[in-house]
């Protein structure tokens, strides 16, 4: 299965936003891009530049490769509504997002693992493709076996999940998917439209 193996910290200095939380230290000490020395002038960014930068932040923040992420883009087209919109809202359902959205992992890249380690259920069938999209009345439930070890024992269940589209139940670890992401539950400080230019510049 192709994944991104580039450093996560690396990415996140790269893009200017934490994409995983062991990256904010690093960003507070190192401010300066990868290759570039400290206190060195930046010339401005071209309206080029900006779609790029925004297209490959949200495409590592959701943990996609390039040929992965312009295929959501043209699917997100052809459908009626907002791109935009929509895109972020394909990317919200995927099975490894709302296992990030549960708290169920501390990252994306945490998530993506307990999926393709076969740990999580959807309607009562073991998956292990990350990818996979939910749809209303999914459910999401932890494989009895995996319910047992340590690392689920372990989890803060206490705090609530605050989305409109998902139902938890933190004593049984189930969740059900009771409707679609809004724009304003996605993450913050994405300006999808960005990406919808960089594509049809191509």
């Amino acid at each position: 299965m192709a994944r991104d193996r580039e450093p996560i910290v690396k990415q996140s200095r790269r893009e200017g936003a934490a994409l995983e939380p062991k990256a904010h230290k690093v960003m507070v000490r190192r401010k300066a891009l990868p290759g570039e020395r400290a206190g060195a002038r930046r010339s401005k960014t071209t309206q080029y530049g900006q779609q790029l930068r925004q297209k490959q932040k949200v495409k590592r923040m959701y943990g996609l490769l390039e040929k992965q992420f312009r295929r959501l883009v043209e699917e997100a087209e052809r459908q009626h509504g907002i791109t935009g919109e929509i895109l972020l809202q394909l990317l919200e359902r995927r099975l490894d997002n709302v296992v990030y959205r549960l708290q169920l992992a501390s990252s994306r890249r945490a998530a993506r693992q307990l999926v393709t380690h076969g740990h999580i259920m959807l309607n009562g069938r073991r998956v292990d493709v990350p990818s996979i999209r939910v749809t209303v009345g999914d459910e999401i439930t932890i494989r009895p076996k995996s319910a047992k070890n340590a690392y689920f024992q372990s989890l803060d269940i206490d705090q609530d999940v605050d989305l409109s589209w998902l139902s938890f139940d933190p004593t049984k670890l189930r969740a059900k998917v009771t409707g679609l992401p809004r724009r304003d539950e996605a993450e913050p400080g994405i300006s999808e439209q960005l990406i919808i230019e960089f594509y049809s510049r191509q």
